[in-house]
């Protein structure tokens, strides 16, 4: 089965007052094994990022100003999602309401509800009453996620693809592309287990280095 692992990034809570995707992120997963094929887009919003969302994804109006807009992308989304794909985010509905959103104004069709799935969900169906944020889950599961310092939608797919395999029956024998990959090992595995890695445009290797460069003074280069 096909699965895509996906997040947005936005400029705010409700697309209905005007807010809007500025990124997007896919990985996928067939038979629960990343298969390292991905999508990844930042977006121009045609408007301003506030400071409070900014705190969140560190992505500026600056930043934005000359990437594509929704329209010149969302094509390529709707191809690398496909027709029948399940479609796997953390807290769904959020990013469902935008994706959405921007579809129907582009006249575009929807995707069904049906198609989602949210991890979130998930977590609190098993884990009642505990934390079941993307970081509380990767600190249960024992996934490294210290390179996470602020959000970022290809990112967190990347994180969310191994707190999905987890949630839905955890790791066996050769979901690592590992070899001896046995249940003797699995929780060194999960310490252990070094990133996903994904050939990346020279394109995107530019724009996210000019992005760095317009940050002030970030965490991880101190």
């Amino acid at each position: 089965m096909r699965e895509i692992l996906f997040d947005t990034e936005t400029t705010g809570f409700d697309p209905m007052k005007g807010d809007r995707v500025i990124e997007i992120g896919c990985v996928e997963m067939v038979g629960k094994v990343l298969t390292g094929e991905h999508y990844h887009v930042y977006i121009n919003p045609e408007r301003d990022v506030p400071e409070s969302a900014v705190k969140v994804h560190g992505l500026t109006t600056e930043f934005l100003s000359d990437k594509p807009v929704i329209a010149e992308v969302i094509d390529g989304f709707i191809d690398f999602v496909g027709s029948d794909s399940v479609l796997v985010a953390h807290n769904a509905d959020f990013d469902m309401r935008f994706i959405n959103w921007e579809l129907e104004n582009l006249g575009k069709p929807i995707i069904p509800q049906e198609r989602f799935l949210d991890t979130l969900a998930i977590a609190r169906n098993k884990f009642p009453g505990s934390p079941n944020s993307l970081d509380a889950l990767c600190k249960r599961f024992g996934i490294e996620n210290g390179h996470r310092t602020l959000h970022g939608a290809l990112l967190d797919s990347e994180i969310l693809a191994d707190v999905y395999i987890e949630l839905t029956g955890g790791r066996q024998a050769g979901f690592d592309l590992a070899v001896n990959a046995g249940p003797a090992n699995s929780a060194r595995q999960k310490k252990e287990r070094a990133y996903r890695t994904f050939d990346v445009p020279e394109n995107e290797k530019a724009a996210h280095e000019d992005f760095i460069k317009k940050l002030e003074n970030p965490i991880w280069l101190t």
